[in-house]
């Protein structure tokens, strides 16, 4: 059998008013590549109907910078079912397709029309010829093959076996020389490239709530190292200012209110920020500095947390506050930096509207406009910086940004990136030693069901399974679990986030596996961030905390993918770029379907350790004080079956002196 899109031409589908579209990528093919391209497009599609899509198939790639296919997306809004309304031969092949429709629907999706989930470019696949036939071989998958899918295609089904993984996918794992955005853009408008950010084309983005618990550690722990907050407390008469309202950033307010804090986030797009405002993650919306900082005040002085959404730029936002001597205690940034000229930094002092059109119009112009407006970026940062305002780079490449724009004084020699910036990455400051160095990182869970019941269930496991009196950690997360279900998290399909450990993830995994056996609930996918202790190597993000040179080595993830794939996780993913952008990152993630088997309960025991661990391991290897404890702890828990490699530390004055002698 052979399985193929049909020789059926489909009608157009409709597209519905008020639902956000990507902005022109830019069309910069030879004629050469242009055939190429529209003959890459076309091989999914029988051939007597190539007479009429190629015309509309080049109209998208001139007007767009991409082909998307958008005769072959289905009508109306992809919002993840049940997954017993699903066809599929396993129970995996239905779970994925659960994940791909939650990934893709108008409450999550940035642009669900062109398959970008967040981050401005992170697509679940390239086009909707490969949604069609991805769903169509995850319809006929089963326990004894595996479906192979390369930058959004999926390349088919071959056999393995019941304890093999269901899915293995890779994206834009580019060959070295070429690793650069000017070689990727030109294989994305060619259809070879697919942008998998992180958790998009890995099927595993659960809306901002996958961020959130990591921005309320990061923000709480930002206060305790920084503002000298007592363990027991939290941010309640803080500001906390931030950019960026889309899929991870849109986090920010919500994070920033359950840790107590005052927020002020601002957004150029005032789409996202009728989303958020809809969806409760941001209490209240203005265009008006004064206003906003009156509210900002206010709230301050009655120890009240309140989130705020400033329409405009945060370039004017963070001048009035030092043109005013306006005190902000924490300060970050999360607009799209990986994309700075592509439409995910717009520039100070013109609409979000004439960003879209400058994008198509004029991008030499809009370069010289972003690389002004991050120079007063920079400058305004630095000058609130002087007046005790504690930035961090939140991740999104910004620094990289302003310094590729020519700002080489905001790194630490002068001269290059190499050994990092002037101001620390939350990783290299707060996340690293204080959650990866132990292995803490964001676990996530999603209930297949789609019953809040189940949901409910679960989050009351796994704070079963959470000991809040081992560490501060613990008890942080214990307490986030309890009010899980008070802080309403949940945009989409029933889903969680809980930062765990090894040891609490294999816990909780077993349970909830457990409790699908005994009919408690429904089937439910394990998964996590690759954001992760061990899934991602980026010497500006994730391994930022790593000293030892490695930061820039791509070991760890590849070998995390590799050995998850070998354990048989589910579904494994590799991807480059991530959030800060190709050629910056390398990061790999998982799913892992709970189906109540034994099978899965032995899967879990040897893939859940080992993905968390390795990192912990390399951590430890870098000699990261937080992570060697946390290895010579495991190394005699666990000593009967694994066994880590220990660092001896040379004493630094010996080297001192005989290096300088």
């Amino acid at each position: 059998m052979r399985i193929t899109l049909p020789n059926q031409l489909p009608f157009y589908p409709l597209f519905r008013e008020g639902i956000r579209r990507a902005p022109d990528r830019g069309f910069q093919l030879t004629v050469s590549q242009t055939r190429t391209a529209l003959k890459n497009a076309l091989r999914y599609i029988p051939s007597e109907l190539h007479v009429h899509l190629a015309p509309e198939f080049l109209e998208e790639l001139k007007t767009r910078g991409r082909i998307y296919g958008y005769r072959y997306r289905p009508e109306g809004d992809l919002k993840a079912k049940v997954i017993d309304e699903y066809k599929g031969q396993c129970v995996e092949g239905k779970a994925f397709q659960v994940m791909i429709d939650n990934n893709l629907c108008f409450d999550i999706a940035l642009y669900p029309y062109e398959l970008v989930t967040y981050g401005e470019t992170g697509q679940v696949c390239q086009n909707w010829m490969q949604y069609r036939l991805i769903k169509m071989y995850l319809e006929e998958l089963t326990q004894d093959q595996t479906l192979v899918i390369e930058s959004g295609h999926p390349l088919g089904l071959f056999k393995s076996k019941p304890d093999a993984p269901r899915v293995i996918i890779t994206n834009s794992m580019m060959v070295g020389m070429f690793d650069n955005l000017a070689d990727w853009e030109i294989a994305a408008q060619m259809g070879v490239a697919n942008y998998g950010q992180m958790t998009a084309g890995g099927w595993m983005y659960i809306g901002p709530q996958g961020i959130v618990h990591g921005t309320f550690n990061t923000l709480l722990n930002a206060g305790r190292l920084k503002l000298g907050i007592p363990q027991d407390d939290d941010l309640r008469g803080r500001l906390f200012v931030s950019s960026g309202l889309g899929g991870m950033s849109g986090a920010q307010p919500k994070a920033a209110d359950i840790a107590g804090a005052v927020s002020l986030i601002a957004e150029v797009d005032v789409s996202r920020i009728e989303t958020r405002r809809s969806q409760g993650w941001v209490q209240r919306v203005t265009r008006n500095l004064p206003e906003a900082f009156r509210w900002v005040n206010e709230a301050r002085v009655g120890l009240q947390p309140l989130s705020i959404a400033y329409h405009g730029n945060i370039v004017d936002l963070l001048e009035y506050a030092v043109a005013n001597n306006i005190q902000i205690e924490l300060l970050s940034d999360q607009t799209s930096c990986h994309e700075p000229y592509t439409g995910g930094y717009c520039p100070a002092g013109i609409t979000f509207e004439e960003r879209t059109r400058l994008l198509h119009e004029d991008r030499l112009t809009f370069k010289q406009l972003v690389d002004r407006s991050l120079r007063r970026h920079f400058e305004v940062i630095r000058k609130l910086v002087d007046k005790g305002t504690y930035f961090f780079d939140y991740g999104n490449s910004f620094m990289k940004a302003v310094y590729d724009a020519g700002v080489k004084e905001i790194s630490k020699n002068g001269t290059d990136e190499k050994n990092g910036f002037i101001w620390p990455s939350y990783v290299e400051d707060i996340m690293g030693p204080e959650l990866f160095d132990y292995g803490y990182g964001p676990f996530r869970w999603v209930c297949l069901s789609g019953k809040e019941k189940d949901l409910i269930k679960t989050d009351r496991a796994a704070m079963e399974c959470i000991d809040p009196n081992r560490r501060g950690q613990d008890r942080d997360n214990w307490i986030w679990i309890r009010d899980a279900g008070k802080n309403r998290l949940v945009v989409g399909t029933q889903a969680r986030i809980l930062y765990q450990d090894a040891e609490g993830r294999l816990k909780i995994a077993l349970r909830f596996n457990e409790m699908v056996r005994n009919g408690e609930i429904g089937p439910v996918m394990l998964g996590r961030d690759h954001h992760d202790v061990s899934g991602t190597d980026s010497p500006f993000r994730e391994t930022a905390n790593i000293k030892d040179g490695s930061n820039v080595m791509a070991d760890m993830a590849v070998q995390c993918f590799a050995g998850n794939t070998a354990r048989g996780m589910s579904l494994v993913v590799l991807h480059n770029g991530g959030g800060v952008g190709i050629g910056k990152a390398i990061n790999g993630g998982f799913g892992m379907v709970c189906d109540g088997s034994e099978r899965v309960d032995e899967i879990l025991r040897s893939a859940m350790i080992w993905d968390v661990m390795g990192g912990v391991a390399r951590r430890s290897w870098a000699r990261n004080p937080n992570a060697i404890n946390t290895v010579n702890s495991f190394n005699r828990s666990y000593a009967a079956e694994y066994h880590i490699t220990e660092p001896y530390l040379a004493d630094g004055e010996l080297l001192d002196n005989l290096i300088l002698s």
